[in-house]
């Protein structure tokens, strides 16, 4: 006999199923006071996780080397001029040089990108087993380094600084109405100046109520190794099971 389900328990699977605002209902015309008092707090949360810095403490807990900043000058160019937060700022590439050693295997950097939220949740977790990862499988790993302003194309002018065989970059992701706490990995192989989104793979969605920042650094540790195994990523590069 097939399992018969009433309208009201299909409402309540689906919203168990998904953060997404569905069958929310509405008052003639309008939503409801509990559901728009909802949205309002959930965009304010979204807003708070873009403008505001991450703690300036917080590269230093996490065991960051160095700390850089993009040629973002403030919030307000970092939203309005993206292209600032893909080059370093002037004088940054000289005392990366003179900061650490070129053309290790791997380079490991984070940075704030569009959520400081983001990262301060899910980098206290993920970094430290993400370098665990790697040290098991014998990889050695510059950083990490800490970016303010970042956005991902600054892998690629941190790739050319410190010619890395593979780079990887912990940035928080543009927060929903859902969270503001997800963070993305991207990873791309000899990370250089010209490299396009093709040229680079992301895990992303990486938080609580999506991947778990343990589970996910084994799979970027994983991706790693078979990038430098492989020498490519991108379009081309096709994950191990």
């Amino acid at each position: 006999m097939s399992e018969s389900w009433s309208l009201p328990e299909v409402v309540d699977a689906l919203r168990r199923s998904t953060p997404a605002r569905i069958l929310a209902g509405r008052s003639g015309t309008r939503p409801r006071t509990a559901d728009l008092l909802r949205f309002q707090v959930d965009h304010a949360c979204a807003r708070d996780a873009v403008r505001t810095p991450v703690e300036r403490e917080f590269p230093d807990r996490l065991g960051c080397v160095a700390q850089v900043h993009t040629a973002s000058r403030d919030k307000r160019e970092y939203l309005l001029d993206p292209e600032s937060g893909r080059r370093l700022r002037p004088g940054e590439a000289d005392r990366l040089r003179k900061l650490l050693p070129q053309e290790a295997p791997v380079l490991v950097a984070l940075g704030d990108g569009l959520s400081s939220q983001a990262v301060e949740s899910q980098a206290p977790v993920l970094l430290p087993a993400l370098l665990d990862c790697l040290r098991a499988d014998g990889i050695d790993a510059v950083g990490p380094i800490f970016v303010h302003g970042a956005r991902v194309g600054v892998l690629d002018a941190l790739g050319e600084v410190l010619a890395p065989k593979v780079g990887i970059l912990l940035v928080g992701e543009r927060p929903g109405l859902a969270t503001a706490r997800s963070l993305s990995a991207y990873l791309g192989y000899e990370p250089r100046p010209g490299r396009t989104d093709a040229d680079r793979n992301v895990l992303s969605n990486i938080h609580e109520g999506g991947v778990p920042a343990l589970e996910a650094a084994a799979i970027l540790a994983g991706w790693i190794a078979q990038m430098l195994k492989e020498h490519r990523s991108g379009v081309g590069f096709r994950p191990s099971a």
